[in-house]
Formats: C-alpha cells, sequence, structure tokens
C-alpha cells in the first residue's frame, strides 16, 4: 500500500478468475470536490483505458465513505527502478520516452484532463520483447479542466519536485503536464534530484551541468521549453512539441486509399455520438450519445424526426426490434427504456442492473430483450410486459456487449474479462445454458457481431484485434490486424460479404470476409470513432465520432 496526498492506493489479486487477474485499487475520501466530478473523471478514465499505453479500467464503486477505481496493474519495472539499475538514460532514450507520451498527453488534454503527477515513478516500461512500449499509471491526481477558464482552481497537486510552479499554487493548465514531462527527461539524463538541477540563487536550472554524456542540441533546446517556470513562455501543447521534433504528420494523420466509399454527408452536433443504429426498412437512423438525448434521422434527407428524452446520464446503446415498432435504449444511469415509435411515446423503463448499462440487443422475434452491464450480469427482459426474465452471471468483469444470433438460438456476451460467453437458448419456456467460452483476446472485449448467416462471430477488442470464431466449433479462424488503438464496434453486411470495424485510432475499415483481406479504411473522423451501423437494404455505412459527427457513407459506383 502506498498512501498519497488525494488516495490510497493498493495492490490486490481478483483469484475468482483463471489466470487471475492482478489490479490496483485507488481509495479516495468522498468529499465535495471529488463528488462533484467523480463520474465525469470515472468516463474519461474508463476512454483513455482502451490505449495500450494507459492501465484498462476495471471497475469503480463507492461505500459510505470512500470512492474506489480499479485498474489494470501493469507488469513491469518504473523508470525509476529502471535508472537505478541501468543507469543514466541516453538522448536515444530520452526521444523514445517523448515520442511514447506526448500522444498520451494530447489525447488528455483533449479530453480537458490533466494527468497531474507525471515522475518517472509514474512511468512503467512493460515487459515486451523490446522494453520500448511505455505506459503512463496512477490516476489519483487527474484533474478536468472546465472549458471556460481553461485552468483547474484544485489546490496543488502532484509531486513537488517535478510539479509545475502554477499546479503548486493550485492553477494548473495542459503546458503543467508538458513541465513535468521536460523535468522527468532531464532527472533521467542527469540522475539528480530536480531540486537540485535548478539554481535558487540565480533562478534557472543547471541540469546541462551534470550531464555525463552530451546530448544534441535540437534535444537540448525542446526540453528547456519544457520546463520554463513562466507557462506563456513554454511549450503550450503536445502538438507544438511533437512539431518540434518532426514526428506530429506520423502521429496525427491516416492516409486513406482512394475508395468507392464516399462521405455524402454529416450531421453535426454538440455532443458525442455512443451508439447508432438503423431501422430495419434502412428509413431511419437513430443516434444516443452524451446529452442524453436519442434522435431519429431520415437517412433520405438528413432531416432530425424526433427527439426522446428520459435517461439521467448518457446513452450508450441504442437498437430497433427487428419490425422496426420498438427502439430500446440503454444507459449509464443503469435503466433501459423502450419506445414506441408510431406514437412516440415510452413504454417501458427495465430497472434492475445495479450499474452503467452498456449494450442491448432484441432477438430474431423481438419478444426478449439483453442487456449487458458493468455489472457483470446479463439479463433478458420480456419485451410485452417489461418484466425480467433471467439473469446470466458466469462473467468476471464488466459485460461491454451482447448481440442474438440471427436464428435466436444462441446469445453472445463479451467482457472486460476477455471473454466472449455463447449461451444456448431453449425457446419454449427460455432457458439459458453456456454453451460455450471464447478465449483469445489479450484485453477487454469491447464488440461482437454475428454474420447474417449465423456461422460467423466478429469480436472486437481494446487489444486492437478483430477475431473471427466459428460458432460451431468456437474455434478461432482468423485474427484480423489493422487498427493502431482498441476496436469498439464491428457489423457485418447483410449480404455476408463484408465486415465493417470503428476503433479509436479514428477510422472505419472494411475487410473482405471469405479472405480477410482489407478491403479499405475511411478516415475522415477527426477523432476517435465510437460506433458504427450498416444500412440493412442499401450501401450504406453510418458513423459516429468524439469529434461530434456523425457520418453518412455511401458506396459510389465509378464510371469508367
Amino acid at each position: 500500500m502506498s498512501r498519497g496526498r488525494l488516495c490510497q492506493t493498493y495492490f490486490a489479486v481478483d483469484q475468482g478468475i483463471s489466470p487471475p487477474i492482478y489490479c490496483i485499487v485507488q481509495k479516495f475520501p468522498v468529499n465535495g470536490k471529488i463528488s462533484e466530478n467523480f463520474g465525469q473523471k470515472i468516463q474519461y478514465i474508463e476512454e483513455l483505458g482502451r490505449n495500450a499505453q494507459l492501465p484498462t479500467l476495471l471497475a469503480y464503486f463507492r461505500d459510505q465513505d470512500n470512492y474506489y477505481l480499479v485498474q489494470e496493474f501493469i507488469a513491469g519495472a518504473n523508470l525509476a527502478q529502471v535508472v537505478k539499475e541501468e543507469g543514466a538514460f541516453n538522448e536515444t532514450q530520452v526521444w523514445q520516452l517523448l515520442t511514447n507520451l506526448l500522444p498520451i498527453l494530447k489525447l488528455m488534454s483533449d479530453r480537458r484532463l490533466i494527468h497531474g503527477d507525471i515522475k518517472p515513478e509514474n512511468i512503467i516500461r512493460q515487459l515486451t520483447p523490446d522494453s520500448t512500449n511505455l505506459v503512463l499509471v496512477d490516476f489519483g491526481h487527474v484533474q478536468i479542466i472546465s472549458r471556460t477558464d481553461q485552468v483547474t482552481d484544485e489546490l496543488g497537486v502532484g509531486s513537488p519536485e517535478y510539479a509545475a510552479p502554477e499546479q503548486i499554487k493550485g492553477k494548473a493548465v495542459f503546458a503543467s503536464d508538458l513541465y513535468s514531462l521536460g523535468v522527468t527527461c532531464i532527472h533521467l539524463l542527469t540522475l539528480v534530484s530536480p531540486f537540485d538541477l535548478f539554481d535558487i540563487a540565480n533562478d534557472c536550472w543547471v541540469w546541462q551541468q551534470y550531464l555525463t554524456t552530451r546530448i544534441s542540441d535540437r534535444l537540448t533546446k525542446i526540453l528547456n521549453k519544457l520546463i520554463q517556470k513562466s507557462v506563456h513562455q513554454r511549450l503550450q501543447s503536445a502538438d507544438e512539441v511533437m512539431q518540434a521534433m518532426g514526428i506530429e504528420a506520423k502521429i496525427l494523420h491516416y492516409p486513406s486509399p482512394q475508395s468507392p466509399w464516399q462521405c455524402l454527408h454529416t450531421l453535426t452536433g454538440d455532443n458525442c455520438t455512443n451508439s447508432l443504429t438503423i431501422s430495419p426498412d434502412g428509413n431511419i437512423l437513430a443516434s444516443g450519445g452524451d446529452d442524453k438525448i436519442i434522435r431519429l434521422w431520415e437517412l433520405s434527407t438528413q432531416k432530425l424526426l424526433a427527439c426522446f428524452s428520459g435517461h439521467s446520464l448518457a446513452v450508450t446503446s441504442v437498437t430497433f426490434s427487428p419490425q422496426g415498432e420498438i427502439l430500446a435504449t440503454a444507459s449509464d444511469d443503469k435503466t433501459i427504456k423502450l419506445w414506441h415509435l408510431p406514437t412516440s411515446r415510452e413504454v417501458f423503463t427495465l430497472n434492475g442492473h445495479t450499474n452503467p448499462v452498456k449494450s442491448v440487443s432484441f432477438s430474431p422475434n423481438g419478444q426478449i430483450l439483453a442487456s449487458g452491464s458493468w455489472d457483470k450480469q446479463v439479463k433478458l427482459w420480456d419485451v410485452i410486459t417489461g418484466k425480467e426474465i433471467y439473469a446470466l452471471k458466469a462473467h468476471q468483469l464488466q459485460v461491454s456487449a451482447v448481440a442474438f444470433s440471427p436464428q435466436g438460438e444462441i446469445l453472445a456476451s463479451a467482457s472486460f474479462d476477455r471473454t466472449i460467453r455463447l449461451w444456448q437458448i431453449t425457446q419454449n419456456h427460455p432457458r439459458y445454458t453456456l454453451l460455450k467460452t471464447l478465449s483469445g483476446h489479450t484485453r477487454a472485449v469491447l464488440a461482437i457481431a454475428f454474420s447474417p448467416d449465423g456461422k460467423i462471430l466478429a469480436t472486437g477488442s481494446d487489444d486492437n484485434t478483430i477475431k473471427l470464431w466459428d460458432i460451431n466449433s468456437g474455434q478461432l479462424i482468423s485474427t484480423l490486424l489493422g487498427h493502431s488503438w482498441s476496436v469498439v464496434a464491428v457489423t457485418f453486411t447483410a449480404d455476408n460479404e463484408t465486415l465493417i470495424s470503428a476503433s479509436w485510432d479514428k477510422t472505419i475499415k472494411l475487410w473482405k470476409v471469405s479472405t480477410t483481406e482489407e478491403i479499405v479504411t475511411l478516415a475522415s473522423h477527426l477523432d476517435s470513432v465510437c460506433a458504427v451501423a450498416v444500412n440493412p437494404v442499401a450501401q450504406m455505412i453510418a458513423s459516429s465520432s468524439r469529434d461530434k459527427t456523425i457520418k453518412l457513407w455511401q458506396l459510389v459506383i465509378q464510371q469508367n
């Protein structure tokens, strides 16, 4: 256990899973400031944890006096241990450190987050064959900056040796993390305490005097710009630092080959859309997002038809019934709502989950709704009565996605425990028996989809891969590589020939199912793609992103 100013940190082992999962538990006392934005911080930390260079969020909960944050334990040595055993960093290692961490700081600043405690002890070198992947850990000091003032009003946090002057005064900005990163670099180069690298009498840094090996003027200039006492004289953003390093284009831009799929329309809004679904007749697009509103769009005209409100937190999943008359919506408010579209009224609110609900799916006959929640359960609901039928409790961690097979005989559920469970359904008086457990992903499974013929299950994961499984045998058919970040949505086209995937790497990819070859990458979104839906009767794809847009992609046949 370690004790910090804001929280206590524990190492823990979940022995209920085979193999056991090692995790880090941070305990925060309940007080006004933490309680005020704890839920928002959790949402951001969950999103960021889908990156391989940040720990996965496994769970969070509260008792009477404390909040608890449970994250993946990252095996490896922190950089303080590395230099103690191997000696000071050389210039190449510092370039690698900057190249690894700057994209992470950009992602955090894009979501208005300040890490608040960047130092060698919070940077882990993973146990990998090349030992170059670095993971940023410890979110006990993370702060949210409001859009209005761009400055926090929390008391000084972090480690005094590495914290920026404005952060010590309780006025941290995005560039405060860059200051801490710069101080970390000069410590790793010199192995001298940052307190001793600053000449108080002359009010200047003297770190270069402690170097044992020469470094380039270019690196020296960048580091000196990072550790300026005055915020205004400092490099202001991760983008500026990467531009100075000459790596901006490599990290921020995604080349796209010439594609017959073209983005013909863009729907804009003020909030991120988390989920999309297209009606069975192909006429209506439904969307749900962070602003708690469900919107219905007419695809032929791109006009907004209706808005439904009723959820008290972000909408996480939307899906049409097979007949198209009912829309089911799930939310972080722990409820599912059923809406009758012809009358635009709410039919039922389904209560029973004890944590956010992340996925809903109708059975092919439309009589049963399945829901997956962070409470580790899958629940089955009678759509006619709104009553809970059954609860499935085999997963060891959060359930992220559920889907019925096209024939309705199998229900699939995916989880942060890295498995997919296949449940056999007996139709007469519904019984659900665990049929198979599919294992192979190395991180949380986030998305699942059955092929229209019911023979293949596609799964997307935090490990940046898509896997195709044979439903009859449960065997892995193929692993699709190509995305550079978490795969958060997968779906098949109605003709069974194409798989579509969406990723936090800002892209949508199309794959040929028969050969598993990548067909094309669609890369017009400016931020992480959250959801994708395919029109069942037309050659159209809808995608949504954290750039607050929904894009409609149409297959355009080129004329020779």
